[in-house]
This record gives structure tokens, sequence and C-alpha cells, in this order.
């Protein structure tokens, strides 16, 4: 189908389904996005996105406060929080089970498996992995202060490798033709392990040490333990068999040190109350290490931190639904 013609949905339109969604609607793509607090204004002003590459605004898009108005669409962007995917199942739209491409760009390990238990069988299914900075501000705006690019790769059973497929090309010229620098992974196993190299100690210690990343970075303690984090993801990963050089730590390291300060998703969820994506993020690296006997102390004992202080911090604003504890794959 010629690439005009294609029609995209998001479902959660945030810091990730907002700004990636509206870089395709610009770029001349239907985008229908999925909203629930900022619908009314959205659909009355549009969004505003304020970014180091040059601010823009979509005056009118498709904004949709249920699922079920929303037209079949070839591609559907999973761009909500991990915390939220227990409402996948009625927020997916009816159709979703056998039309369009499912790409998730939500953080952490497990979310292809479990997006896969709601659509039948055979279902395309493609991971975004996003390196940017950014967040929402006011209604229908979302600020862009650093990166920005997406590594797409295949989903197969256990993340089997599934290699660069016409499909996955056809993908990236979309989003390149959008102004989003894209890359392809031949093994999306490994660039989800290799992303969680960061989001493990960067947005679990922003949260205990009330920090921002250019804060842990230069701080040679928090840097060092950052480090031990790492290696112990790279421990994880070679239980599963996926080899993290040493290198990807370090080229990890570096563009944390010259990315802007920033202040992380984590942290930003922590301090507006809402749950913290520790199951994706922690859990369920922590519970596929567990079964085959490798012992992580320092995740473990993260994850026992922000557990506690996830609780409390919600329970004096008002309990919100947290994530389903992690179950590893038999």
């Amino acid at each position: 189908m010629p690439r005009h013609h294609m029609r995209y949905a998001v479902i959660g339109t945030g810091a990730i389904g907002g700004f990636y969604g509206a870089k395709l609607q610009r770029s001349g793509l239907e985008v229908h996005f999925l909203l629930h607090n900022d619908h009314a204004h959205v659909q009355r002003h549009g969004l505003k996105i304020y970014s180091k590459d040059g601010d823009f605004s979509l005056p009118a898009v498709h904004a949709h406060v249920k699922s079920a108005t929303i037209p079949v669409c070839d591609v559907v962007l999973i761009a909500l929080k991990t915390t939220r995917n227990y409402l996948l199942k009625d927020l997916l739209p009816p159709w979703v089970a056998d039309h369009g491409i499912l790409l998730t760009l939500q953080n952490g390990l497990g979310v292809e498996p479990r997006l896969a238990q709601l659509v039948n069988p055979g279902r395309v299914i493609l991971g975004g992995l996003c390196f940017i900075c950014s967040h929402r501000g006011a209604p229908g705006e979302i600020h862009h202060q650093d990166y920005g690019s997406l590594t797409i790769g295949a989903y197969g059973d256990g993340y089997k490798p599934q290699g660069v497929t016409p499909l996955l090309e056809t993908m990236a010229n979309h989003w390149r033709q959008a102004g989003v620098e894209t890359f392809l992974t031949p093994d999306l196993g490994y660039a989800r392990w290799k992303k969680l190299l960061w989001n493990v100690p960067f947005n679990s210690l922003s949260v205990v040490l009330s920090a921002t990343t250019t804060e842990m970075v230069t701080n040679p303690q928090t840097r060092t333990l950052a480090r031990d984090l790492m290696e112990e993801v790279q421990q994880a990963a070679a239980s599963q068999g996926v080899a993290i050089p040493t290198t990807d730590v370090e080229q990890m390291l570096h563009s944390t040190a010259t990315m802007a300060p920033y202040v992380t998703s984590m942290k930003r969820d922590y301090d507006h109350k809402m749950p913290l994506e520790l199951e994706a993020i922690l859990g369920y690296p922590l519970a596929v290490a567990r079964r085959k006997g490798v012992a992580l102390p320092r995740m473990t004992m993260l994850h026992q931190l922000l557990q506690h202080m996830d609780r409390h911090n919600r329970h004096s604003g008002g309990e919100v639904p947290g994530e389903t504890p992690a179950v590893a794959p038999a």
C-alpha cells in the first residue's frame, strides 16, 4: 500500500505516543489518537509540540476517547505506560485482533509476549525502542528536550531473532520520512536488554536519589553504582543467551553524560504520584534471571525499595492501580 494511504492509530497519547504520532501526521499520514484526560482540549485545539528540533502545531487531529470509534488502521502504536497494560484488552480497538500491525513503544522487557496474548496467532508484532527525552506539559502539549531516535525490531516467540524483513524496511521508511531517526534491529531481544542498560540504573536511581541524569552520571559514587547495575543487566541478559558487550555499557554512560539534564519518566511519575513501571523494567528481568538461577542483589534491592516507595507514595495521594507482578515464562 502506498505510504500516503497508510492509516495509524496511537493508543496512549502522552509524551511518547503524542510526539511520534504528531510527527507522523505532520508528514502527511492519517493518524488517530486515543486520549483520556486531554481529549476535550485536543479535540478543540489539536496538539502542540515544543521540540529542540523546532516547534510545530497540529490544529486539527483525529481525537478519540473510545477505541470503538477508531476506524480500521494499518498500524497500531501502543504507547501506554506499562502500568496501564491491564487496560489493553479494553483499550485496543475491536478490529485489532485481525487487522493492523502492532508496534509497541513501551519500556522494559516482556511487553510483546503479553501483547501477543491479546491477538490472534500469527499477527505481526513489532517492538519499538525510543531513545528520547520528552514529557507532557499543559493539556495537548508535549515537550521534546533531547534525542528522539527509534529502533524497531520484529517480535518472535521467546524473543527469537527475526532478522530485518521487508516489512521492517517499509516501516523504517515511514518514520524516516516523518523526520524520525530510525534504526532496525535483527534481534529485538538484544535491543530490549540493551535499553535496560539505561532504564534499570537511571530510571530507578532517579527516584531513590531524587536526581536528574546529569546529577547521577557526574557523581563518581552514583556513576559507579549505575555501572554496577548495568553489569547485573548484562548477567541477566546472559542468562537468556544474550551477550551485551562492555562497549554498550560505556556508550550508554557516555550518552547520558552528554545529554541535557533530564528528569526521567519514572521520576516524573513518582512526583505526580502515578504508578511506576517497576515490573517491566525490574520485575520481569529479575524473574527470568531467577528462573535460570542467577542472583542479582543490587537490582533485587532496588526493586524492593521502589516497590515500598511506590506503594507509600500512591497511598498518600490516593491509591492508583499498579502493574501486575511480573511472571517469568515457563
